[in-house]
């Protein structure tokens, strides 16, 4: 980064570390087949404690990630970095695994398996792959499933403790419009959580009195739900739109909930935007993540310059992985955009 860009506001301490991904296995443990789970089971407890990813691929390796690294697991359990040696995941292992998803009926997965992804308890979700079935030029529903990706939702209470205070616009006891934006597995998605959190209860020890929020979840990773009811503590005060795609979802809490906050997830569409420009017009704020690596990254995407052409979002955050998943690498001032050869026009 330029001299001028390390001169804004400093970012916070790095991340608290992670320790919930043993607890978070005992929860995602019954819907894999007896001999994965008894495999997964025997993995050092150290391992455990910081997963992120179990991978099942037809045919291939079983593989575990943990804290941004890839493990392939033999059938003793044991962790190893090459693939020679590691449980080969099979076709029944798949079939076991959404036959216990679904309760035996694949038929209660229809509208999951159009999306992709199932939510499980506790928030944890799992992707899907295989064959595209598509209904006029849309897809309905996948078939011969391929793999699947069991990615643990982790809360970590506290892990934006020393961020919040960087977010606040104390003129109006509310918070700056904000977009957090990283690579992805930086832990963005984790750290919105906590934000949710702390936004809805308030902090006393900031004077901060807490605010209504409005979640739109579309992929159900902020708040984890299942069933329509959040899995994670996202506060107090605050309503979430589980599965709802995000322009029409901001437009839904703008009408309907009166909200003082709004936040979703990886917006990047031009829909989204436009849906973000009615809310800042309400004089509603927002809490927004990106995909990305640096603001000129984002400036180079039709959609995402026009959001910053509005100037009106004003703090970016940076997270990145140098001190662990989830560290504050930096916080931007919008108002310095243009000092840092940020190109808006």
């Amino acid at each position: 980064m330029s001299n001028t860009i390390t001169r804004t506001i400093p970012g916070p301490a790095g991340p608290a570390r992670c320790t919930a991904g043993a607890g978070a296995w005992r929860q995602i443990m019954p819907v894999l087949p007896p001999n994965l789970a008894r495999m997964i089971g025997q993995v050092p407890s150290r391992y455990l404690a910081g997963l992120e990813e179990i991978r099942l691929r037809r045919d291939r390796p079983l593989m575990l990630g943990v804290e941004g690294c890839d493990y392939f697991i033999r059938q003793d359990g044991a962790p190893v970095t090459v693939p020679s040696g590691a449980y080969t995941v099979n076709a029944a292992d798949l079939e076991r695994v959404l036959h216990n998803i679904s309760g035996s009926s694949m038929y209660a997965l229809e509208e999951e398996l159009r999306n992709g992804y199932v939510t499980l308890p506790g928030g944890h979700r799992v992707g899907l792959t295989g064959k595209a079935v598509l209904d006029k030029g849309r897809v309905k529903t996948l078939k011969y499933l391929s793999g699947l990706n069991i990615r643990v939702c982790r809360e970590i209470k506290g892990v934006a403790d020393g961020l919040f205070k960087h977010l606040i616009d104390r003129k109006v006891n509310n918070v700056y419009h904000t977009v957090i934006f990283s690579p992805p597995r930086c832990g963005k998605t984790t750290l919105l959580r906590d934000l949710v959190r702390q936004v809805s209860n308030g902090s006393p020890g900031l004077h901060f009195a807490g605010r209504t929020v409005g979640v739109v979840d579309e992929r159900s990773e902020i708040a984890g739900c299942h069933r329509g009811v959040p899995q994670m503590d996202v506060g107090v005060r605050t309503d979430v739109l589980d599965g709802c795609p995000k322009a029409q979802g901001m437009m839904m809490l703008l009408r309907a909930m009166s909200p003082d906050v709004i936040v979703t997830d990886e917006i990047g569409r031009m829909e989204d935007i436009h849906a973000l420009e009615e809310v800042f017009n309400a004089g509603v704020r927002v809490i927004v993540t990106i995909h990305g690596s640096s603001l000129r990254e984002l400036a180079n995407r039709p959609a995402l310059k026009y959001l910053l052409q509005l100037n009106v979002i004003e703090r970016f955050v940076l997270l990145g992985r140098s001190r662990g998943v989830g560290t504050v690498e930096k916080i931007f001032s919008g108002a310095d955009l243009p000092k840092m050869g940020v190109n808006t026009c």
